[in-house]
């Protein structure tokens, strides 16, 4: 008896937490195309099309791009782009016509460590100097059983290949601001010999760097006023 009644006090407890922290946070609930985030069903977001349907700028403070590459064949070194802006287009009804138009600079290169980044900036890898900015500029929008793929013309360093960018999408959800955010992921692996940064060395036969990098990007959208 002493461990059911415990059972029951532990449920009870629970029960009366999440209904306090519902009552706490009701204030502060998000609207996701103008319905309460409560009502929205848990589950694969869907996308407000006449909501969505706009011009989006990037929320650069909640925007994220990064990219991973192994070193020695034994670890990974992460790094990040600090400086990066770009325009999305959206037609909800007819996705297949919006676009994404993004611009990074490469000085703005970022793995914690000076000496690693002040070569990375150097001819030896980006050239900074002479190729400040890495741009995508999507030629096709197609929607897909999970999201989204956006096919466009991907440079650096003075190199344009094209590539395939599959992407999901959440949102719009109206801020505290009053704004609508949408934000939008994707991810994809390049070979970095591909676009001419071939610099490497080898220690005992390995490779000091893969040529695959494996890039991710998670964007916060804000929409512009029409």
């Amino acid at each position: 008896m002493a461990v059911k009644q415990s059972t029951r006090k532990r449920k009870t407890a629970a029960f009366g937490a999440v209904a306090i922290a519902t009552a706490l946070l009701s204030p502060l609930a998000f609207t996701l195309g103008g319905v309460p985030a409560a009502a929205v069903a848990v589950g694969a977001p869907t996308v407000n099309a006449a909501a969505a349907t706009g011009t989006w700028g990037v929320d650069k403070s909640h925007t994220d791009i990064g990219f991973t590459i192994k070193h020695l064949a034994v670890s990974k070194v992460r790094g990040h782009f600090n400086d990066f802006d770009g325009t999305v287009i959206v037609n909800g009804p007819q996705p297949e016509k919006s676009s994404v138009n993004f611009t990074i600079k490469t000085a703005s290169i970022d793995t914690a460590n000076a000496q690693r980044d002040g070569h990375l900036k150097a001819p030896d890898f980006f050239d900074a100097e002479k190729y400040p900015e890495i741009t995508f500029k999507s030629t096709k929008i197609a929607k897909t059983k999970k999201g989204f793929n956006a096919t466009g013309q991907l440079t650096m360093r003075g190199v344009t290949k094209t590539v395939v960018l599959p992407f999901t999408v959440e949102g719009p959800i109206k801020g505290p601001d009053g704004a609508l955010h949408m934000g939008i992921d994707t991810a994809l692996t390049i070979n970095r010999q591909d676009y001419g940064l071939t610099w490497s060395k080898m220690v005992e036969g390995v490779s000091m760097l893969s040529n695959d990098v494996d890039i991710a990007i998670s964007l916060e959208l804000l929409k512009k006023a029409a």
